[in-house]
């Protein structure tokens, strides 16, 4: 009787060292802190840095790359070594088929004999059982639990030599086989110990992960050094920025003499910091020359104007004498204010900056000003700790609370609250002046920092537009926020409140 062969089923189940086997009886500081924030300062920066991006996109494709270099040689290997299995079960199952058609069963026990008595701890593995399993020929002591696939094949473990004479200790290994029936009830399995398969499959596959390991360790190793590099590079060019956005136009972007992009890149920015700093110096030095030039004659205008004010006029000249005077005085205010503003953004005042007492200069404005809130029927309340130290200029400050506190009255009604607090909020100082007048809306808070902007109702008031403007050089000066917001949300006069924030407090 012809034998029945399946068709090659393809891998082979990864198993442990060959054997001639039975199956296994049971189947399968504070100073430390500061460091602490740097570095993870740093380490962010690096992380959020397009170069990193840029390097895990090439770890990634680098590990593309090697996974399917690898992948491919494994496949290539191992399924070829899986094939020639194949490919010689095949052949020994031809031959056995050839001579059970010619012996019948006596002969087929015969040849598996023969062959196993030749070769007893080859590779071959045979099992010729009758339809009760009990074993009529072969080395394998019993037939293997495990399923068989529609094609026939199967994929097992055994353990436990039988051979003759065998001193082998008991060991698993990994086998394939066919598996087909012979006349009656009659099964013959023919198969292979591929022990040799699985560990070539397993030393591939260790060298597959072991390779995409180092590999993208490197890549993320060569991606961290050249993003920690670039983002040093940038760090220096953001800190010049920073300092030139203070108010210091001298600074340069530093270089490393390599010649490289950056270096390129730098020495173009240092012209054109080098150039804006002319142009800047040269609008600045204009303005302050028109001003001085335009404030002495102004000065002596105003003089002659108080002279002709104390001589004998009459009632309506002395009026339009008075108000000439009044101009005079507005317009000299103007240009002192423009000047103040100048040598505030220049920066020169950071000279004068020392440790000073802020809660003790918001009693003093409060004290300042509280006569002229009561005379326009306003209240004036002050909200201060005893103490509240900081590193700054006492006098601009002193000036930016007087503007605050002076554009509060303006367009605070008669009955009215302006409230004045220092207070010290996560760690930052803030100086406050809210008031109970009309406000400003959104859109306008930023225009209205701009020198000789004037909303449309405030025309009318006294003014030059330049009070908030020097508010902002100040808080600018002191690397603070100034922050514009409704007093009282909602309301139809819901007020303004003028915030200068400290970045930091000094203790």
């Amino acid at each position: 009787m012809l034998l029945s062969l399946g068709n090659e089923m393809p891998g082979v189940t990864p198993g442990a060292k060959q054997g001639r086997a039975d199956f296994p009886a049971g189947g399968s500081g504070s100073a430390g802190t500061r460091a602490d924030r740097r570095l993870h300062k740093r380490l962010r920066a690096i992380l959020a840095s397009s170069t990193f991006r840029l390097a895990l996109l090439y770890v990634a494709l680098l590990a593309t790359s090697m996974a399917f270099l690898l992948g491919f040689n494994y496949w290539s290997t191992a399924g070829y070594m899986a094939r020639q299995t194949d490919a010689t079960i095949h052949a020994e199952i031809r031959g056995l088929a050839e001579q059970y058609r010619r012996r019948g069963l006596a002969g087929l026990t015969a040849v598996i004999a023969e062959r196993l008595r030749r070769d007893p701890g080859g590779a071959a593995l045979y099992l010729l059982v009758d339809g009760t399993g009990q074993r009529l020929v072969g080395n394998l002591n019993r037939w293997p639990p495990d399923s068989v696939a529609p094609t026939g094949w199967i994929n097992f473990r055994v353990s436990d030599p039988i051979g003759v004479g065998s001193s082998e200790p008991a060991r698993a290994m990994a086998a394939r086989a066919m598996v087909f029936r012979l006349h009656g009830d009659l099964r013959l399995l023919v198969g292979r110990d591929v022990r040799e398969l699985t560990a070539v499959r397993n030393l591939m596959l260790d060298a597959l992960w072991s390779g995409l390991t180092i590999t993208a360790a490197l890549a993320l190793l060569g991606g961290w050094l050249i993003s920690a590099s670039v983002v040093r590079r940038l760090e220096a060019v953001n800190q010049v920025s920073r300092e030139i956005m203070e108010g210091d136009l001298s600074r340069r972007v530093p270089t490393d003499a390599s010649g490289d992009e950056f270096d390129q890149l730098a020495a173009n920015l240092n012209r054109m910091l080098a150039r804006i700093e002319q142009l800047m110096t040269s609008v600045r030095e204009v303005s302050n020359n028109i001003a001085h030039d335009l404030r002495t004659p102004l000065t002596r205008l105003r003089a002659k104007l108080e002279l002709l004010v104390q001589d004998q006029l009459p009632p309506g000249a002395r009026a339009e004498a008075e108000e000439a005077v009044a101009d005079a005085e507005e317009l000299l205010a103007t240009f002192n204010a423009l000047l103040r503003i100048a040598r505030i953004e220049s920066g020169s005042r950071r000279a004068a900056f020392s440790r000073f007492n802020l809660a003790d200069s918001a009693r003093d404005l409060a004290e300042l000003y509280e006569p002229l809130a009561a005379e326009r029927e306003q209240r004036l309340e002050i909200q201060a700790p005893a103490e509240l130290w900081l590193v700054g200029d006492r006098d601009l400050l002193f000036q930016a609370g007087a503007n605050l506190v002076d554009n509060a009255m303006k367009y605070t009604p008669a009955g009215g609250l302006i409230l004045l607090s220092a207070s010290e909020q996560g760690g930052s100082v803030r100086l406050t002046v809210a008031d109970s007048g009309p406000g400003i809306a959104p859109e306008w808070r930023e225009k209205v920092c701009e020198r000789f902007f004037r909303l449309d109702d405030s025309r009318s008031s006294p003014g030059s537009g330049l009070g908030l403007s020097l508010v902002r050089a100040v808080a600018e000066l002191h690397g603070a926020t100034l922050i514009l917001s409704d007093n009282t949300p909602g309301g139809n006069a819901p007020g303004l409140k003028v915030s200068i924030v400290m970045a930091t407090a000094a203790g």
